[in-house]
């Protein structure tokens, strides 16, 4: 699937994403009578996140391995607007809200190409020592590219 990392690209409300990602509603994501079961969109979310940061350059092994951390969820809200249905065409946009020492908090949204939104969160991911699994500054490298590339960071 095709990633849309432009700043042009629109989230399902108009505004600005740092990127989107494209997902298909697939059978085995779906309950009984054929919505998408609530959780499978944390999962939604959690690919996006993955290719927002290998569009980056970075992905979760190398952090672990070359900085000694990990990305992880430490805190997830969502609101369920509309159900999404099998085969459904859906996209999954990140909007960085900013950024802080050792997380980063997210707005997520997920719409159909009809732009018609059917969930939407925030996310916030927290780098944490490989080890210790303790909180930890953002690795220096992943901090200077989400300067480069987005919007000015806070502390």
């Amino acid at each position: 699937m095709k990633s849309t990392t432009s700043t042009l690209a629109r989230d399902a409300d108009g505004h600005d994403a740092d990127f989107i990602w494209p997902v298909r509603v697939y059978y085995e994501d779906t309950d009984s009578a054929g919505i998408v079961y609530y959780a499978n969109y944390l999962k939604y979310m959690e690919r996006a996140r993955t290719e927002w940061l290998r569009s980056l350059g970075f992905d979760h092994e190398r952090l672990r391995r070359e900085d000694d951390a990990l990305l992880v969820v430490s805190r997830a809200c969502l609101d369920f607007h509309r159900p999404a249905r099998l085969d459904d065409e859906l996209s999954v946009a990140i909007a960085i809200a900013r950024t802080r020492r050792a997380s980063i908090p997210l707005s997520q949204s997920i719409f159909r190409a009809s732009r018609e939104l059917v969930c939407s969160g925030e996310v916030r991911i927290a780098c944490v020592d490989a080890h210790t699994l303790r909180p930890r500054a953002l690795p220096s490298t992943i901090r200077s590219e989400l300067e480069r590339v987005h919007r000015p960071l806070t502390a």
